[in-house]
């Protein structure tokens, strides 16, 4: 028989034997061993590798690429099938020899022994046998049950960690409480498996189990309530984590624990001036939705969300972006709500008002409940009310729906209000009437408007269309009714004011005793500006018509001379005719010198066009004064009242003061309320102007 080694030599099997004989009694096994695997790897390295890699090298098409694949491995196995018998023989003498290396050593994972040495069962029987004689002394509790309690307890943190991180969309009580009775516990049944008495090893695991789920418990909720945010966040979603962490509340003594952190972070990561207005709502609706599943007494959304409803009433836009939502025509949380909910008038005096039918269900409120507020209060009230009330009364939110009504009346060309007024009468709903009268007038105004014009133009005792040379329309508003407008000033191009005056003589006419008083910087004006290569449609605001109008008569004007005759302030002057060089038609020339031009740059030629001012930076400017400045003028009014007060009784203190306003301030259709609070600052402010003298808790005036 003849045999291989090496990889050229061949012997006799019986001269192989001899030739390990030899190696073994010179002590050159790991030699030659290292010598035969270091001449395989340099062969390898040096010539197979590279013949391998060399098949890929331009690859036509898929088909081509499949071939050469094919004949790379083909060609690496018949190398490397040559080098089996030089293995073998390693093989062989290693055996002959008696030499293992450790890194082909097989080791139990148990022991960390060779497979041939395990000591498992040994080790088990020990542990068994020692564990046995514990219990049966009654000491391996005492001795043990710290240790094994403190493992157990990291591997449900590190398994809870593991299996429920960032993942909230499926509930996992139910999976981790299996993963307690079957791994856990199956563990822990070993730990007492030879205890003579069954009944004893049952109420040990028992006694663990509780203790181990009570556990699991305040892990998992933990877990749960840092990631609160994004549980909220990310809420409907979300609704499988807020219900495994309603039950796990229960459970655990971590209410208390919820209620800070959750506060905490509410207020760390939407409270700053870095999150805008819109983003706290969402967060904040997100917010009421999520607290309203876990807790649905209402206790916790009422305490965890109180910083956010304090800090929304500080920012100035809170209301306008609450209504902005509500009455919205895209996707919105907010209108969706407003459509959805039904109206719940709940009577928070009132201290029987709880379901007397359902009796047997009734559960007190938490401790931590504010016993200032019944439950069903709590309970009852929507997410729209919630933020109608950030302000503590309605009247606010009402006043800036108002403001927003009238900016959607008066930037809108067309007379339709078929929206608007489906969404007041959801107001209404909400609100109730008395406090939406006011918006019920401005769309009747609206109404009586189109009426009123088109009666105007179709009948011939009027005689409009002879006597104007252009049409005329009007918004004819009820001034009582709508909010302040902001006082600008226009002054109209003469034969624009000639054609309201004639139309304010025709309505004379039709209403008798009314008369109108125009806002000539608001409305729309449709001009047709007629150039040497160009007809241009627009639709533009008075003021831009009037700049436009004047270049007409003069091809160059200064701004001093343009602000003069227009009687328009020089910076807002300056805005309105940035308009004019966007479209091309007015070019600066020199500082604050505009000159008309009427050729296009380039010989370009436009035929008639029609452009919006929706690009205009200033269009998104209300014609409407702020709420802050309407605010200011309702409270003028009471400081005359207050004048009169203190100059008839010398001195008064806050309360007082308050009182008697309250009294003026519930009459009339659209009552004005000022809080206490209020009324305070608006004091404290006349005191910083000299205007009022504050002295032993009494306001007095000062002596002239």
């Amino acid at each position: 028989m003849q045999v291989k080694y090496g990889f050229g030599t061949e012997t006799t099997e019986e001269e192989g034997y001899e030739v390990f004989d030899l190696i073994k009694q010179e002590d050159l096994c790991t030699f030659i061993e290292e010598l035969a695997i270091n001449l395989i790897e340099n062969e390898t390295r040096e010539k197979i590798a590279p013949e391998f890699w060399k098949n890929f090298n331009n690859r036509d098409n898929e088909v081509d690429g499949f071939n050469k694949f094919k004949t790379a491995v083909r060609d690496l196995y018949n190398s490397v099938i040559l080098f089996l018998p030089a293995l073998r023989k390693l093989e062989r003498l290693r055996d002959h020899c008696g030499v293992r290396k450790d890194e082909d050593e097989v080791q139990c994972g148990g022991c960390s022994q060779e497979l041939e040495q395990c000591h498992c069962d040994e080790i088990m029987a020990t542990f068994n046998e020692t564990n046995r004689k514990l219990i049966e002394l009654d000491i391996l509790e005492k001795l043990a049950g710290d240790v094994i309690t403190a493992l157990i307890h990291v591997r449900i943190e590190n398994h809870v960690q593991e299996m429920c991180n960032a993942s909230f969309s499926c509930s996992y009580i139910s999976s981790l409480e299996n993963w307690l009775d079957t791994v856990v516990l199956g563990w822990l049944s070993r730990v007492y498996m030879y205890s003579p008495v069954q009944d004893i090893t049952h109420q040990a695991i028992n006694k663990f189990k509780q203790k181990l789920l009570h556990h699991l418990y305040e892990t998992y909720t933990c877990t749960r309530i840092d990631q609160m945010f994004n549980i909220i966040i990310e809420y409907p979603d979300s609704q499988p984590a807020v219900e495994d962490l309603r039950v796990c509340v229960q459970k655990t003594d971590l209410r208390g624990y919820l209620t800070r952190k959750l506060e905490q972070t509410l207020v760390t990561k939407l409270l700053h001036q870095g999150v805008n207005t819109p983003d706290v709502l969402t967060a904040y609706v997100a917010a009421v939705k999520t607290l309203r599943q876990l807790d649905p007494t209402g206790v916790l959304l009422d305490t965890v969300t109180q910083p956010v409803r304090k800090y929304l009433r500080n920012r100035h836009d809170t209301v306008r972006c609450v209504v902005t939502a509500l009455t919205d025509e895209g996707p919105s949380e907010l209108a969706d709500e407003l459509v959805r909910c039904q109206v719940q008038n709940v009577d928070e005096n009132s201290p029987l008002e709880d379901d007397i039918d359902n009796w047997e269900a009734w559960e007190p409120d938490p401790m931590d409940a504010d016993p200032s507020k019944t439950a069903k209060s709590r309970q009852s009230s929507d997410i729209i009310s919630m933020l109608a009330n950030v302000y503590g009364s309605k009247e606010t939110f009402v006043t800036e729906y108002r403001t927003l009504l009238a900016d959607r009346l008066l930037s809108s060309i067309s007379y339709n209000t078929e929206k608007e007024l489906r969404y007041l009468e959801l107001l209404k709903l909400r609100f109730g009437e008395g406090h939406l009268h006011y918006c019920e007038v401005m769309l009747k105004d609206i109404y009586d408007s189109k009426r009123i014009n088109g009666h105007l133009t179709s009948d011939l005792n009027f005689d409009l269309i002879r006597k104007q040379e252009f049409p005329t329309t009007a918004l004819i508003l009820s001034a009582q009714f709508w909010p302040a407008f902001k006082e600008e000033t226009l002054e109209l191009p003469q034969i624009v004011k000639d054609h309201f005056q004639i139309y304010t003589e025709a309505f004379e006419m039709l209403k008798g005793n009314r008369t109108l008083n125009w806002k000539p910087h608001l409305g729309f004006v449709t001009i047709d500006i007629e150039l040497k290569d160009r007809k241009i449609s627009l639709s533009v605001s008075p003021t831009h018509a009037t700049i436009i109008w004047h270049f007409q008569e003069r091809l160059e004007w200064t701004i001093e001379d343009l602000s003069h005759q227009m009687q328009v302030p020089a910076t807002v002057l300056r805005r309105k005719i940035a308009f004019w060089q966007s479209q091309g038609l007015l070019r600066e020339v020199s500082t604050d010198m505009f000159v008309l031009v009427e050729d296009t740059p380039g010989g370009r030629c436009k035929d008639s066009m029609t452009v919006d001012m929706s690009c205009e930076d200033e269009e998104s400017d209300s014609p409407m004064a702020s709420a802050h400045d309407q605010r200011e003028e309702e409270l003028q009014v009471f400081w005359s009242y207050i004048v009169g007060m203190l100059t008839n009784l010398d001195s008064m203190p806050l309360d007082r003061i308050h009182q008697m306003l309250k009294m003026f301030a519930s009459q009339g259709p659209m009552s004005v309320e000022c809080n206490v609070q209020e009324l305070r600052h608006f004091l404290d402010r006349k005191v910083r102007e000299h205007k009022l003298l504050f002295s032993g808790g009494l306001y007095r005036l000062p002596k002239t």
